[in-house]
């Protein structure tokens, strides 16, 4: 099973309490923070900061700084979103969330 496919099964796991509903209109968002996740990944391993190497003290950020600064955005307002559908559930729900974001830094 890849990464994506585990992940997606724990996010799943962490929303099994929620209402079919509203658990229809998430599956787009979880599917989303899953992508925002594992594209994150990949960008830190490239250089954010590109050093002139005729000056060392004129420096400018890349494009993977850029593309990591719109991600992280786009998945903070993500998982507000879900972290507030879980409020609504179950706190304990929340937690598990919690902790698999403090892994996932």
């Amino acid at each position: 099973m890849s990464d994506t496919e585990n992940r997606r099964k724990e996010l799943d796991n962490i929303f099994r309490n929620i209402d079919e509903g509203e658990k229809q209109l998430l599956s787009p968002l979880i599917d989303e923070v899953v992508f925002l996740e594992m594209r994150m990944a990949e960008l830190k391993r490239l250089p954010f900061v590109a050093v002139n190497p005729k000056n060392p003290a004129l420096q400018k950020t890349t494009s993977a700084a850029k593309l990591y600064k719109e991600c992280s955005q786009s998945y903070m307002n993500a998982i507000r979103i879900l972290c507030n559908s879980l409020r609504k559930v179950d706190s304990n729900s929340a937690d598990d969330l919690k902790r698999m974001l403090e892994e996932f830094e």
